[in-house]
């Protein structure tokens, strides 16, 4: 990963987005390593979705969630294990419940050290977020879905299975119309493949595509994407038609036994010349990476 030369990834509340009744954003401000964070209200429990990097940003989104709150019973989830969404969960224990599917628990244990090693490479204001990090063990662990009762509000938990991490959850609140989708969609922005090898080859195009296909069927009235701003159901549109696109021409230029690099070349350019005022162009070559060891498949 290149180093980290942006703004301090830190959480602010400000500039909250109201998207239903009882239902709020504290948003990215389009910083690198913020997420969109998601407190989901009803009649006697609050959801906090994403905690931010490390233990201060957790706290900022604590007293957020729990001022908000105004006394109901507080949960935590993340959408997946990345340290911006999630290694800030030990600041709820104790105030939050903190549950999340089975292969993000299972991810977080066993690659979140070496996901914190990784990430304060990136940098003295990354590092600085992430010191006295400690991963925390969720308190509830479900399989393949959740209901989560709020009270007047159920709000749904989806594993999605492999895609942009092993463990991806979806989430979405049916009165509302809304889906919280973490990294498997970001707004103006090329999608993340995590794509480390050896360290880490669990992010799978395919079946990322494959996911995207599903949500776009869903057609939420809103989606909140890891990072960018928030839309509506075609943020989901994009994402798919952008992997379709990246699949078939790495693929294609596969079939000619094209080297790995001429391929990653020639479909970044096309790629930044479809969308070029898109964020992120580095995640193209590893998606085609990725993209490429999946060809044999």
């Amino acid at each position: 990963m290149a180093g980290y030369t942006m703004p301090e990834p830190v959480v602010q509340a400000t500039g909250i987005q109201e998207l239903a009744r009882d239902l709020v954003v504290i948003p990215d401000r389009r910083v690198q390593l913020v997420p969109n964070v998601g407190i989901i209200g009803g009649q006697h429990s609050v959801l906090v979705v994403e905690t931010g990097m490390g233990p201060r940003n957790a706290e900022t989104v604590l007293k957020f969630a729990s001022d908000y709150a105004q006394g109901r019973k507080l949960y935590l989830t993340t959408t997946h294990f990345h340290p911006e969404h999630a290694f800030g969960a030990q600041v709820f224990a104790g105030e939050a419940t903190f549950l999340i599917n089975r292969d993000q628990a299972e991810e977080l244990k066993v690659k979140g050290p070496g996901y914190i090693e990784m990430f304060r490479g990136l940098g003295e204001p990354v590092a600085r977020q992430l010191a006295g990090v400690e991963l925390a063990a969720p308190d509830v662990v479900y399989d393949q879905a959740y209901e989560l009762d709020l009270g007047g509000r159920v709000v749904e938990l989806r594993a999605t299975g492999r895609a942009h991490s092993k463990g991806d959850q979806i989430v979405t609140v049916p009165d509302a119309g809304v889906m919280f989708t973490g990294d498997l969609v970001e707004a103006g922005q090329f999608a993340i493949f995590p794509w480390f090898p050896p360290h880490d080859t669990d992010v799978s195009g395919t079946r990322w595509l494959a996911v995207m296909q599903r949500l776009v069927a869903e057609s939420p009235r809103v989606v909140v994407p890891g990072h960018g701003d928030v839309g509506g159901p075609q943020l989901l549109a994009d994402v798919r038609d952008y992997l379709q696109l990246l699949r078939d021409e790495t693929w294609v230029r596969r079939d000619s036994a094209m080297s790995e690099e001429t391929i990653a070349a020639e479909v970044s350019a096309l790629m930044i010349e479809r969308h070029p005022e898109w964020a992120g162009q580095d995640w193209i070559e590893k998606g085609v990476g990725c993209l490429c060891a999946e060809h044999a498949d």
